[in-house]
């Protein structure tokens, strides 16, 4: 999408937030973005300027289409097509995430399984054998994917990303606790519960 480099980030991660409101709604309906900022403790002036970076989705006073704008902000987040994605680190993180029904729910597949101890290499998660992550480049060149996710420790994390990264991966979603260095033009997002946690914590002193 022509532009795409010069919308903020946080602009694009606060996109998914409204598209997941906009899929409860009834596909005929409007919304105003004073209703959806209320649905999602959001400004509805923020909304507006969000949306103002991709076009015109609606006419002031009279709200947005419903399933225009749903099918809209799908094509702009590039989830008007399937991806398929490469899962490093099979413990139970790994586990997890390889059976999660959610991804598929949406369009990402979890298509090929990697791990380097050598008790799980050749056994079966989700579907998949996991296969020993000297393989990875291989497998990520062959089947042309982009997307990886990385549930190994921290201590694993750079390296993993870098094989990826080699490889030819343009998105990771890291779940391993540590900051990674990519080079520019390679997505990283970052999920860590454990600092979640700690930032909420903070509300609770008193209680």
């Amino acid at each position: 999408m022509t532009g795409r480099k010069k919308v903020p980030r946080i602009v694009v991660q606060r996109l998914p937030l409204y598209l997941r409101v906009l899929s409860t709604l009834e596909e005929g309906s409007k919304v105003t973005s004073q209703e959806l900022g209320e649905m999602l403790g959001i400004s509805s002036a923020q909304i507006r300027k969000d949306l103002s970076y991709f076009g015109g989705f609606g006419k002031q006073g009279t709200g947005y289409q419903v399933g225009f704008l749903r099918g809209k902000l799908r094509e702009i987040l590039g989830l008007d097509r399937e991806w398929e994605m490469v899962l490093v680190g099979v413990g139970d993180l790994g586990h997890a995430i390889a059976r999660y029904g959610g991804f598929k729910k949406e369009g990402f597949h979890v298509v090929a399984a990697f791990d380097d101890d050598p008790a799980k290499i050749g056994r079966r998660v989700g579907g998949l054998e996991i296969m020993d992550v000297a393989l990875l480049p291989e497998v990520v060149n062959r089947m042309g994917l982009r997307v990886g996710i990385i549930a190994v420790p921290a201590s694993s994390a750079q390296e993993v990303a870098a094989a990826m990264v080699t490889s030819g991966i343009k998105a990771i979603l890291n779940y391993a606790p540590v900051a990674l260095n990519v080079p520019e033009g390679v997505q990283v997002y970052q999920i860590d519960p454990l600092v979640g946690l700690q930032s909420m914590t903070h509300y609770l002193e008193g209680f």
